[in-house]
C-alpha cells in the first residue's frame, strides 16, 4: 500500500467533504503536487483492456470476465480502482478442438453453491459458434472449474448467451442468425431445466435496433415488477454501436414474443464529446453495499470502424420516474468518477504528462519533447508530450507499489524503453496502424511500498510498419 502523508489525508479529507477533486483543489506550496493525488473514493476508466466485460462483486472483491480469445480468464480487486492492473487468473483451456478458439463473452452466474460460466467458441470457423457452459467445483468465482454442458444447441449459430429469471423460471436468451439473414441478428429465448440444460422449442424475440445486421450481448436488468432486456445492436466494429431495451411485466410469459414491450431509440450510445465510440456488450452490477446500480461495457476511443481497441469501463447508472433504467451517456475514459458505495478504496492517483519537475509525482523531461492539445478527447486532460528524439527520456518519482502507463499509440510512434529504479528497460511499442488514446502501454511489477522511480526512454527504433519512432507520455497511474 502506498505511504500517506498526513497532509494527503487533511487534502483527502478536504476532497471528500466538498465533493471536488483532488485534482481540481488549489495547487499545494510544495513541489511533489500533492493535488493530483486522488483519495480513497475515486477511480478512472478503463478497469479491464478487454471486451465484453461480465463484472460483479461478491464477498469483498470485483470479478470481471472478458473476450480472450482461447481461453477463459477472470481478474479479480477488492476496489474497483486497483481492477485494472491485477493479474489474469486462467481458469478454463480446452483440448477439444470444436470448441477451443474464437472464445468470447464469458458471463458469470452464481446458482446455489456453484459458479457458472456461459460463454461461446467454435473450431475457428465463425459459422460453427456454439454456447457452452462451464460449473465450478466449489463456491468461489475463480473455480477451479469443469466443462459442463454445451447448451441452447439448435444445429445454427449461437452466440452470447446467458440467463434470466422471470415469474420463478429460468430461460436462457441468446444470439442467433435472423431470419433469411446472416450473422448475429436475432434474439431468441428458450426455458431452462437447470442452470445447464435448455428444453423445449426456442422462440425468437424481434428486436428494434437502428440497423439490420446485429442483436446480440443480451443481459438482463430487474426493477419495479419488470425484466429489462438489453441488448447491443450494430456491428461490434462501427463507432455506432451501441445499447437498446425490450421489457415484459412479471407475470407475461416471456415465451410469448408479443408480451416483449420494445423501447424506442437507443439507451446508450456514442458520445462524441468524451471521446468513446461504440458502447456496448455489456453487464450491470450493484455497488458493494447493494444500493447503486453499475453498468459495465466496452468502449472505444476511436471512431474507426475496427474490432482493436476495445476496453472495459464502468459507471453508475439511475432510473427513471417511469421505471426504466436511465443509464446515461458513456463517461471519458479519464473521468475520475466517485467508487460504487461500500467500495473500500485504494491508495491510486495520476500524474498528468503536463506535471513537470524534479519532485516527487511530477515528470522530468530530457532531450526534446513536444507538447499539445491536438489529441483533444483521446487524451487525459486533452494534452499529451511525445519524442522522437533518440534517448529523450521521461523520469517520473512515485510512491507506491505499481504503476501503469495509458498513451496514444499512433502510425508514427516507435519503441521505447522502460525501467524501473534503473533496473533492465522493457521495451513496449507504441506503434498502432490508427490513432488511438489513452491506451494501456505498461503495468509495472508488483513493487516494494515506498519511494520508485519510473523512466521512459525513446530507443529510436521501430517496428517495419511504422513511420517514425515518436513515444507518446500521457497519463500516469499510481498505486
Amino acid at each position: 500500500m502506498r505511504l500517506i502523508r498526513p497532509a494527503l489525508v487533511i487534502a483527502a479529507l478536504a476532497v471528500l467533504l466538498t465533493g471536488v477533486h483532488a485534482s481540481q483543489a488549489p495547487a499545494a506550496e510544495s513541489p511533489d503536487k500533492q493535488e493530483n493525488v486522488v483519495m480513497a473514493q475515486n477511480f478512472r476508466n478503463p478497469v479491464n483492456p478487454g471486451a465484453d466485460p461480465s463484472l460483479l462483486f461478491y464477498n469483498g472483491k470485483y470479478y470481471v470476465a472478458t473476450t480472450t480469445g482461447d481461453h477463459i480468464g477472470i481478474w479479480s480487486s477488492p476496489s474497483i480502482a486497483t481492477l485494472l492492473v491485477a493479474p489474469e487468473q486462467v481458469v478454463w483451456r480446452d483440448t477439444d478442438t470444436s470448441r477451443n478458439t474464437q472464445m468470447w463473452a464469458p458471463a458469470f452466474r452464481h446458482v446455489g453453491s456453484r459458479w457458472y460460466v456461459y460463454y461461446t467458441a467454435s473450431d475457428g470457423v465463425d459459422a460453427n459458434h456454439r454456447m457452452y457452459v462451464l460449473e465450478s467445483s466449489g463456491d468461489d468465482p475463480i473455480g477451479p472449474y469443469h466443462f459442463k454442458a454445451k447448451i441452447a444447441d439448435f444445429g445454427e449459430y449461437g452466440i452470447d448467451g446467458e440467463p434470466i429469471t422471470h415469474n420463478g423460471q429460468q430461460y436462457f436468451v441468446w444470439t442467433g442468425p435472423g431470419r433469411g439473414q446472416g450473422g448475429p441478428a436475432q434474439l431468441y429465448i428458450v426455458r431452462m431445466s437447470n442452470a445447464w440444460t435448455a428444453t423445449g422449442a426456442r422462440v425468437a424475440i424481434p428486436a428494434d435496433g437502428g440497423c439490420p445486421e446485429v442483436r446480440e450481448g443480451p443481459t438482463p436488468l430487474y426493477r419495479n415488477g419488470r425484466t429489462f432486456l438489453t441488448y447491443s445492436t450494430c456491428d461490434t466494429g462501427k463507432p455506432d454501436y451501441q445499447l437498446w431495451m425490450k421489457s415484459i411485466a412479471n407475470g407475461a410469459d416471456p415465451m410469448v414474443a408479443s408480451n416483449w414491450v420494445q423501447h424506442a431509440g437507443p439507451i446508450f450510445s456514442r458520445n462524441d464529446s468524451t471521446g468513446v465510440w461504440g458502447p456496448g456488450h455489456h453487464s450491470f452490477f450493484t455497488s458493494p453495499d447493494g444500493t447503486e446500480d453499475w453498468i459495465a461495457y466496452h468502449g472505444k476511443n476511436t471512431s474507426t470502424y475496427t474490432y482493436s481497441f476495445r476496453t472495459s469501463r464502468v459507471q453508475k447508472i439511475s432510473w427513471n420516474p417511469d421505471g426504466t433504467p436511465n443509464l446515461g451517456s458513456p463517461l471519458a475514459a479519464g473521468a475520475t468518477q466517485n467508487l460504487p458505495s461500500g467500495d473500500p478504496g485504494a491508495s491510486t492517483y495520476w500524474i498528468n504528462d503536463t506535471d513537470t519537475g524534479t519532485g516527487p509525482n511530477q515528470v522530468q523531461y530530457a532531450g526534446n519533447w513536444s507538447s499539445g492539445s491536438g489529441c483533444g478527447n483521446q487524451c487525459f486532460w486533452g494534452n499529451d508530450h511525445w519524442s522522437g528524439e533518440t534517448n529523450a527520456s521521461a523520469t517520473i518519482r512515485f510512491t507506491g507499489t505499481k504503476i501503469a502507463l495509458l498513451s496514444v499509440v499512433d502510425t508514427g510512434n516507435g519503441i521505447a524503453g522502460i525501467s524501473i529504479d534503473g533496473g533492465p528497460e522493457q521495451r513496449v511499442d507504441y506503434y498502432s496502424s490508427i490513432r488511438v488514446g489513452e491506451q494501456l502501454r505498461y503495468i509495472s511489477p508488483t513493487l516494494p511500498a515506498g519511494p520508485h522511480t519510473l523512466k521512459v526512454r525513446v530507443t529510436g527504433d521501430k517496428n517495419a510498419a511504422s513511420s517514425g519512432t515518436i513515444i507518446s507520455l500521457d497519463r500516469i497511474e499510481v498505486y
